[in-house]
């Protein structure tokens, strides 16, 4: 099965870390994904940039209405997002738990719908 992991974090609290404390930060993570990597489990992330940098976009009574960065209550913005292959939810959970990027905020971990990867599959072989 394939998982959508998404990783949040503080933007003060990564804007606090000292540039080296930062790369090490990095570091521990990209060994992380790499022991996915070679376990069969990472299959793909990206990194956002700054909330900062981002637009939301929503209909509102047939009105496309554009506005700066994410629309969030909280201090935690999305910071990336990780597909990741297992056999099932728990097994996920346990990959994750291991990240280190957990612990600069939390992963919402969401199973890939197979019934529409099926039809986007289908209409992208038509």
């Amino acid at each position: 099965m394939k998982f959508i992991c998404l990783g949040y974090l503080d933007e003060s609290m990564w804007q606090e870390m000292s540039d080296t404390q930062a790369a090490a930060l990095m570091e521990k993570c990209f060994a992380y994904d790499d022991l996915l990597r070679r376990e069969g489990h990472f299959i793909g992330g990206e990194a956002l940039a700054g909330a900062k940098q981002a637009v939301t976009l929503r209909s509102q009574k047939g009105k496309i209405n554009i506005t700066d960065g994410p629309f969030t209550e909280t201090k935690e913005i999305l910071g990336g997002i990780l597909v990741l292959e297992a056999r099932d939810m728990q097994q996920a959970i346990e990959l994750i738990k291991a990240h280190p990027g957990v612990g600069i905020g939390p992963f919402e971990i969401r199973p890939v719908d197979e019934q529409i990867e099926r039809i986007m599959a289908a209409r992208q072989s038509a």
